[in-house]
């Protein structure tokens, strides 16, 4: 069982999403230096009970490792990171280091292998495709695979305006095309408001 540091945070992480983090608890600070020395991953999961910062929160079960592609640090105490989703995991056990930091023994999900996005999901391709169009390129990175259900998951699981608990319902399931119905359904609801 691989063990990586958390970071507990407000917010679900995808694979292939980018999540921007400002980082200035020590806690913090010496994990991305260590990841950063080592170039190694930390895992990220959604709060479910505390806050992002002082005693460390108990966190969902299902996460997502995160690998750090830009760091700077434009004060002195305050990193400035963004990281990249990778695979998802689930925590199998988890302890709190003497320093706050929650350290867990994590199992990798199985990665999704691309599945044909369904006839009945087009609308789906076709509401990312424009907001893809519409976005800094920065945040989808390349290559777009429209085609593939597990990316368009995944990409309008992250961006669209969505309860968080439904952002990590859609995160956890191991079936694409059911986070396509997920997705559905979320929309659906919405324009029933």
């Amino acid at each position: 069982m691989e063990q990586v540091p958390i970071f507990a945070l407000g917010a679900v992480l995808f694979p292939r999403s980018l999540v921007p983090l400002r980082v200035f608890e020590p806690r913090y600070m010496d994990m991305v230096k260590d990841c950063l020395r080592h170039g190694t991953s930390f895992g990220v999961c959604l709060i479910t009970e505390g806050r992002e910062v002082g005693v460390a929160a108990s966190v969902q079960p299902v996460g997502c490792l995160a690998r750090i592609v830009e760091w700077d640090m434009p004060d002195l105490g305050i990193l400035q990171i963004v990281a990249e989703g990778t695979e998802r995991f689930r925590v199998r056990e988890r302890r709190v280091s003497p320093g706050g930091l929650i350290l867990a023994g994590i199992e990798l999900l199985a990665p999704e292998l691309p599945l044909p996005v369904p006839p009945q999901h087009e609308n789906l391709v076709r509401l990312l495709r424009a907001i893809v169009e519409n976005a800094d390129e920065r945040y989808f990175p390349r290559p777009l695979r429209y085609d593939d259900a597990v990316w368009v998951g995944c990409r309008l699981a992250d961006v669209l305006p969505i309860p968080i608990g439904r952002k990590q319902q859609a995160l956890a399931l191991e079936d694409p095309l059911a986070r396509l119905d997920l997705l559905q359904g979320c929309l659906g609801e919405q324009r029933g408001r």
